[in-house]
């Protein structure tokens, strides 16, 4: 299995989980555009929206909707920014959709993507654990 996010739904890869259902999974992005940052993939490998089974689309859209409310709560962000893309800037050929944390002032500018770094592991697992209880309740 060459797919990272295959690999990280597997259990192969570490990854900071904050979502895990039947059909999605959510996860904190390793390079966040802010912290709390999370990509939310469909189990199935799928590449791009277009390939995407109707059947899924609920499962997926219902799953990025609870992230993008329980970010709010969890990191005290004012708003979120919801992407996807397909193909072009799709630095792994499985189907996300990015999920960021946003707040007045943040800094980010259109479509250019800072990118920031958790100051270690164990942050990036207090960030997860933040939603996770937030998604959990």
């Amino acid at each position: 299995m060459d797919c990272l996010f295959c690999q990280i739904i597997a259990g192969e890869r570490p990854a900071h989980h904050v979502l895990d259902t039947d059909d999605v999974v959510g996860f904190l992005d390793a390079r966040p555009v802010f912290k709390g940052h999370v990509l939310v993939v469909p189990r199935q490998h799928i590449e791009t929206l277009p390939d995407m089974p109707a059947d899924l689309l609920t499962a997926l859209f219902g799953a990025v909707q609870r992230v993008s409310a329980a970010v709010l709560e969890a990191y005290d962000a004012q708003g979120s920014f919801v992407a996807l893309n397909n193909v072009i800037s799709q630095s792994v050929p499985h189907l996300h959709v990015h999920v960021v944390p946003r707040r007045r002032k943040d800094g980010l500018r259109g479509f250019f993507w800072p990118r920031t770094k958790y100051s270690d592991d164990a942050e990036a697992a207090e960030y997860a654990k933040r939603l996770r209880a937030v998604l959990e309740s």
